[in-house]
């Protein structure tokens, strides 16, 4: 008897909470709200921590605020990173953790870009941004538009492929590559039964 053939569907994101009903939004989000309108698309708090999530447009114009403005002061950014989600169109997360050494507080700022979708530079508002744009650049494959020197960081110059795709075959370059990744789960799945 032959085990009938399941198909697994790939996540399609995590879930950006919204705050709870009795945790006050902290000012300098309010302000940031107020500041660029509709750019800021939600909020989040999850463990702790507050996120507003952007429209990637206005990417810039919220990173310049919460550096300069009096009761945010964020000049520091302590990473950059992302994630990939491939069942959307939009299927990156790039997130940025950005920290307050003055003031003390942190939060979070994600914007969602498509594959092949530019993502504005932030090495304009913090220079740090260089080096932690070009690994998000060799591993994901986000191109940041105005980057001052867009190049592979880790990965040798002739490497193909982003590793840190979810798309990217786990056996390295040259092997499978499929070109959606729910057909390698699938067949990833199907081996395991056989």
């Amino acid at each position: 008897m032959t085990e009938p053939t399941r198909t697994i569907a790939a996540p399609g994101g995590p879930a950006d909470p919204p705050p709870p009903a009795d945790k006050p939004v902290p000012q300098f989000l309010a302000d940031l709200q107020r500041e660029i309108g509709s750019g800021v698309t939600a909020l989040s708090y999850w463990v702790g921590d507050w996120t507003a999530i952007l429209s990637i447009d206005r990417l810039v114009a919220a990173a310049q605020y919460l550096r300069d403005a009096p009761g945010a002061r964020f000049e520091f950014l302590s990473d950059l990173t992302a994630s990939d989600w491939p069942p959307r169109s939009k299927r990156f997360d790039v997130i940025y953790s950005l920290y307050s050494i003055s003031l003390k507080h942190r939060v979070r700022l994600k914007v969602q870009a498509g594959d092949g979708e530019p993502v504005p530079t932030v090495t304009v508002v913090w220079p740090s941004a260089n080096w932690l744009e070009r690994e998000v650049f060799d591993l994901f494959g986000i191109r940041f538009a105005g980057h001052p020197d867009l190049r592979r960081i880790l990965m040798p110059d002739d490497w193909q492929g982003h590793p840190q795709r979810k798309d990217y075959p786990l056996e390295g370059p040259g092997e499978m590559l499929m070109e959606n990744p729910l057909d390698w789960l699938n067949l990833k799945h199907r081996e395991e039964i056989e």
